[in-house]
Parts: structure tokens; C-alpha cells; sequence
């Protein structure tokens, strides 16, 4: 499968947030009523901020809708359930939400473990689940033609970070050579793996790898070894607290400014930036959105959200208001809240989101557009948001 790496451009005009909402006229209304939509969530626990921020955004987008004549006069109504971030309190929030509130579609979870076990539980009850914050690919493997028909997801998996980040580095950086430095847990070595599946493809190798322990605070041995390797880059995809640490001790073993870190572990925060200057220069992250991008729908998405909430949005924001939109969307385009209907329109919408547009491929999976970050002279650069098609497993 040929990947392209295609800059995208936007043309969004004048046009306000709401946008996206549906007109009365475009609905074959049949009855009075609401639309209920199910958001699945950390409502409590330790990721409760997520699930904080994942349904201000999704009622900010019912809110913008219902103010524009609803979806052919209905208006969303959202209804929550509290995952708690694990997967047995997830399925049961589902259950209810399906059984004893009967919503007609339903947008979860924000951890992957809980999505995962999610999805059986949605293809059974015959109800849409539309994902927009998991990112672990083996929600879309198992999604579409690989198996659950009623899971989609509008949000990038980490393959796909791994994959862009590649391309990036090879065919703008013209890297070929890597020494991997990454966090040993399922996220890291995943991430690694996901990165050598696509190695061939831009005649790169990977010269050293290794991981490191949560927690842990001496790189200097390893880091020395990478400088002796012939690596162009390195590659991290860890924790946000080990990068300053890294940035550190890459000044002490003399690589600072000459192999730069690509991957995801925080590099573009101005405390990691403070931390290491010289060793964050040139460094090189692929993000799903940033309150920072330049599109009329983001700064218009942020501004509101930041009048209304008094807060600034975050990732699980925006991608959560961009999901609703993106529902009613395929509910005008089906021009019926039949799930069925609704879902065949999903597999052919052409979406614009403020990222690019947004189409599905045959598993179910969005083709989203990714942002490109890279730390010029201190601060973090935008270099344009960048796509690419992922080889499913066969």
C-alpha cells in the first residue's frame, strides 16, 4: 500500500463553529423527540479531569447544534456514564446507557483498555460506538472488516503517530538511522514495534534499543552508547517526567544539538523546552490537535470554549466537540437516526474537521490528518498536519 505524506490545506472562510450543525429542512422527520447520545468517561478517579473536559466538549457541540434548529428540529441530548478509567466499570456504564436509557449512539471511552471492552458489548446491543480518544490500533484491527461493524473511530492510533513521525523524519529530515530510547511499557514497546514495521519502507534501521524503567534517572551509559552508534536520531516515545532528565544528560555526554529526540514524550511544553534547550532543539512530535493550530474552526473552537469555560481546551476537548459535529453530520447525510442508515453514512462522509478533512477506511478507522511539531530556536514550530495509511495486519 503506497503511503502519501500530503500537506493539508485548508480553506474553512468565514465560517463560525456551528457550521457543522444540521439544518431542520435536511431531516425526513418522522416524530417529536431527542436524540440521545451516550459519552462514556472518567467521570471520577484519577482520570476524571479527562473525562471533565471530554464532556464539556461534547456539550458545547449538543449546545452549538440544538442552537442552529437541531438535527431536523431534534435537539442532543447527552447522557453520561462514568468508566472510571477501567473496563469493568465502562462495560457497565454501556449496559446502562443501552439498556435502561435506550441512547441511540454512543461516544467512549477515553482509555483504551475501556473501549476495548466496550466494543462486543455495543455489537451486541446493535448500537453505534463512535471512538474519539483511544488510541491503541487494536480497536480499528478488530473494527469494520475485521469484525465489530458498529465501532468507529475519529481519533489517530498510535500506529499511525509512530508512522507519521517516520515519514516525517525520513523524508524532511532525511534520517536512516536510529537509536531508540523508550519507556518499557505496553505504550512504548508498542510504539517501537509500530516504527519497525515501517522501517523498510524508508531503507531506515534502527542501530540501538533501549528502555527504560518508570521513575528511572540515569541515562548517561545508555546515552553514551547512542552517541558512539551512528545514530541520526533518537527515538522516545515515554514519559513526560523523564524527558527534562534525558535532555539533561544528553548535554553531559556531548549530543545535545547534534541527534534530536522524535517521537512523543512532552517535548514541546515550555517547562521540558526550560529544561534542556539545546537537547530539545530539532526535536520532533506528532500531535491529534493543539489549541495552537492555525485554522478559522480551531481558533473559533478554542475561543469559545475558553469564554464559556473559563478554562482553555485540551486535546479530549476539542476531539470530543469535533466528534459530535461529526455524528450529526452522518445523521443529516443519512437524513434519518437509524443506526444502520446512520453508520453507512459514516463509511462514506467526507468531513471537514479543523484539523483536514476526515474520511473512514474499510475498518472503520478515520483518516485524520495529524499536527507536525518540531522545536525551532525554543519553541515549538507547527509544520503543517500530515496523513498517512496504515497497513492493517492481514
Amino acid at each position: 500500500m503506497t503511503i502519501e505524506l500530503s500537506r493539508r490545506r485548508f480553506c474553512l472562510g468565514t465560517a463560525l463553529v456551528g457550521l457543522q450543525t444540521i439544518s431542520s429542512g435536511a431531516f425526513a422527520r418522522t416524530e417529536d423527540g431527542t436524540v440521545k447520545l451516550g459519552l462514556v468517561a472518567p467521570m471520577s478517579g484519577p482520570n476524571a479531569r479527562y473525562g471533565a473536559f471530554s464532556l464539556r466538549g461534547a456539550q458545547m457541540a449538543a449546545k452549538e447544534i440544538t442552537a442552529a434548529g437541531g438535527i431536523g428540529g431534534r435537539k442532543i441530548n447527552i447522557l453520561a456514564g462514568d468508566s472510571q478509567g477501567t473496563p469493568v466499570e465502562g462495560v457497565s456504564a454501556t449496559k446502562r446507557l443501552i439498556d435502561q436509557d435506550q441512547v441511540d449512539y454512543i461516544i467512549g471511552d477515553v482509555s483504551s483498555s475501556v473501549t476495548l471492552a466496550m466494543q462486543p458489548v455495543a455489537e451486541d446491543a446493535g448500537v453505534l460506538l463512535l471512538n474519539a480518544a483511544s488510541s491503541n490500533p487494536k480497536i480499528t484491527y478488530k473494527a469494520g472488516v475485521g469484525g465489530f461493524k458498529w465501532t468507529y473511530r475519529n481519533y489517530p492510533t498510535d500506529e499511525n503517530r509512530a508512522l507519521v513521525v517516520l515519514q516525517y523524519a525520513a523524508e524532511k529530515k532525511g534520517f536512516t538511522k536510529y537509536a531508540v530510547l523508550s519507556v518499557d511499557s505496553d505504550y512504548g514497546r508498542a510504539a517501537i514495534e509500530f516504527t519497525k514495521k515501517y522501517l523498510p519502507r524508508f531503507k531506515s534501521q534502527i542501530l540501538t534499543e533501549d528502555y527504560y524503567k518508570e521513575g528511572e534517572v540515569d541515562f548517561r551509559s545508555v546515552l553514551s552508547k547512542i552517541r558512539d552508534s551512528g545514530a541520526q536520531a533518537i527515538i522516545m516515545y515515554g514519559n513526560a517526567d523523564s524527558t527534562p532528565i534525558v535532555g539533561r544528560q544528553m548535554m553531559e555526554v556531548g549530543i545535545a544539538g547534534k541527534i534530536p529526540l522524535i517521537g512523543n514524550a512532552e517535548f514541546n511544553t515550555e517547562k521540558t523546552i526550560k529544561a534542556a534547550p539545546k537537547a530539545l532543539e530539532g526535536a520532533i512530535e506528532a500531535a491529534a490537535w493543539l489549541p495552537a493550530y492555525d485554522s478559522s474552526k480551531s481558533k473559533a473552537f478554542v475561543e469559545k470554549f475558553t469564554a464559556e469555560f473559563r478554562e482553555a481546551p485540551n486535546n479530549h476537548a476539542y476531539v470530543h466537540w469535533e466528534t459530535v459535529h461529526l455524528l450529526a453530520k452522518a445523521i443529516e447525510e443519512a437524513q434519518s437516526i437509524d443506526g444502520e442508515k446512520v453508520r453507512n453514512a459514516l463509511s462514506k462522509i467526507h468531513y471537514a474537521s479543523a484539523v483536514g478533512d476526515v474520511t473512514f477506511d474499510d475498518h472503520n478507522q478515520a483518516r485524520l490528518p495529524m499536527i507536525l511539531l518540531e522545536i525551532e530556536h525554543g519553541k515549538p514550530a507547527i509544520k503543517g498536519a500530515y496523513s498517512a495509511e496504515i497497513d492493517y495486519p492481514k
